[in-house]
């Protein structure tokens, strides 16, 4: 079953109500995207103090950047550059991140050959932003640009594992969470037990989760910081997972998680945090 993708509509800009003119929103809006994107992850008061804005204008922009995936608010509070800001100077398939991940994926192909993926969580969903398919004749269905629920994916668990808390509540409370194959979580609380596994032993697996028949395995690609950028995922037809098999499969995606976590150590955070706002 091919996962459903959908078109994601332009992000709002929302003007301050003490604006001067129609436009200033606007350039304090591109001002705070300018100096984040020069400066780095930077907080509320060093863009009040840089930019001269009024903090609950600066608070304000920002929510509404994070909100839609412009800006991605770190643990320590400092806000830095969302996916949907990285693509406009570049298309995704030249990230760096997308790079590194062609040589690993190479070496994954040749060592086990079956399907890697690099995977983002945009919002709510895991994201597929890099793929290289196995050579072999059965295999699952998907493509680059493809998105699964990010509770029920081992690439979506995987970056949740490395949020907060309140992040994954804010995301999750008081729905309903049912797998696309329909099993369905016992709310927050199972949601949370399977974090907490994965956070212990840095790996997420399912099965027939996402879709009947498969196996998916995920491990955290993360920077110098400590931070999770991306997943790193296998596709792999429940029938060719034995009990033998699966260890080996476990072991090379562990490495090649390494490795590339290694190759993209200097990238800041930026892709894969689930949006929250305050």
């Amino acid at each position: 079953m091919e996962p459903r993708v959908e078109t994601q509509s332009e992000p709002t800009i929302v003007e301050s109500s003490d604006a001067r003119s129609p436009s200033s929103g606007v350039n304090a809006t591109l001002r705070i995207l300018d100096l984040i994107a020069a400066r780095g992850p930077s907080s509320l008061a060093d863009l009040t103090r840089e930019l001269g804005l009024a903090k609950s204008t600066v608070h304000r922009i920002c929510g509404v950047l994070v909100d839609r995936a412009w800006a991605v608010r770190e643990p320590d509070g400092r806000f830095g550059l969302g996916i949907r800001a990285l693509r406009l100077g570049s298309n995704a398939t030249e990230l760096p991140v997308v790079i590194a991940f062609r040589t690993v994926a190479a070496s994954f192909l040749d060592e086990l050959d079956e399907t890697i993926a690099l995977a983002v969580v945009d919002g709510d969903e895991s994201l597929y932003i890099a793929m290289e398919e196995t050579s072999q004749p059965v295999r699952y269905v998907t493509h680059v640009g493809s998105k699964s629920p990010a509770f029920a994916s081992a690439s979506g668990r995987i970056v949740l594992a490395s949020q907060p808390d309140e992040a994954v509540t804010a995301l999750f409370a008081g729905r309903a969470l049912i797998t696309p194959t329909g099993r369905r979580l016992s709310g927050l609380p199972e949601l949370r037990t399977i974090l907490d596994e994965i956070r212990g032993n840095g790996l997420a697996e399912n099965w027939d989760e996402t879709a009947r028949g498969l196996y998916a395995g995920s491990v955290p690609i993360t920077n110098d910081a400590g931070t999770t950028l991306a997943a790193l995922t296998t596709l792999i037809p429940r029938s060719r997972v034995t009990p033998e098999r699966h260890e080996t499969v476990v072991a090379c995606l562990r490495e090649h998680g390494r490795r590339l976590s290694e190759l993209v150590g200097w990238l800041p955070a930026y892709a894969s945090r689930a949006s929250t706002t305050d």
